[in-house]
């Protein structure tokens, strides 16, 4: 990807096609509280291309813990279950759920976005780990799915390795490892956007593009 970044760089909808990057853990509560601006997106402007890119950094030796739960709430509409809170101090694990994701990207893409929130809820209010497989039946069967074994292994997945390849050459571009981070990319020019900004108020990220975007 060589794509130049700019802030200040739009083109209209009407006459680009429009990309929508999300870099994101789904056991992330950070990551929860940005979906919300996405699905407001992915709304706004049904003709976008989404890549949810889920970077995988919760391999079963830590946790996101109380504290970052606490300021998510204080910031954010989204809600947690007792059961997560319950145990939100235990080391989770989102491989697998890397490994559907990454499936997704590549064979049902059109659902990713459904499919994404309906993983965090299970694992944020319903208190599901999504860490064996039978934990994503439900999901599965849902949204009509079917996925290789391959998927619900302990390691990666050669397609969530590729995702991960595409994650790094944007660190790079951006230079930062943090996430949640949201990218949109406008006829190859990118634009940050600030998802700390609209956590309380998912529809405002969705005036901040248009005014930007009505003013070229």
């Amino acid at each position: 990807m060589t794509t130049e970044l700019s802030t200040q760089e739009f083109v209209t909808p009407e006459t680009s096609s429009l990309d929508l990057y999300l870099i994101y853990d789904s056991h992330c509560p950070w990551s929860y509280a940005t979906t919300p601006l996405v699905n407001a997106l992915s709304e706004a402007f049904p003709d976008m291309n989404l890549h949810l890119l889920h970077c995988a950094h919760f391999n079963g030796s830590d946790a996101a813990g109380q504290e970052q739960v606490d300021s998510v709430l204080k910031l954010s509409g989204v809600k947690f279950g007792r059961e997560h809170i319950r145990y939100v101090n235990s080391p989770k694990n989102s491989v697998k759920t890397a490994n559907l994701m990454a499936w997704m990207q590549s064979k049902q893409p059109k659902k990713l976005l459904p499919v994404l929130n309906a993983l965090q809820k299970a694992h944020f209010v319903e208190g599901n780990p999504l860490d064996s497989k039978h934990d994503f039946n439900d999901i599965v069967e849902q949204f009509k799915l079917s996925p290789s074994n391959k998927v619900f292994k302990d390691e990666l997945s050669s397609d969530a390795e590729f995702v991960l390849a595409d994650i790094a050459e944007i660190q790079i571009m951006i230079e930062t490892n943090a996430f949640p981070v949201l990218l949109m990319i406008a006829d190859e020019q990118g634009i940050f956007i600030d998802h700390s900004q609209h956590l309380g108020a998912p529809l405002g990220v969705v005036e901040a593009v248009q005014k930007e975007l009505s003013a070229l």
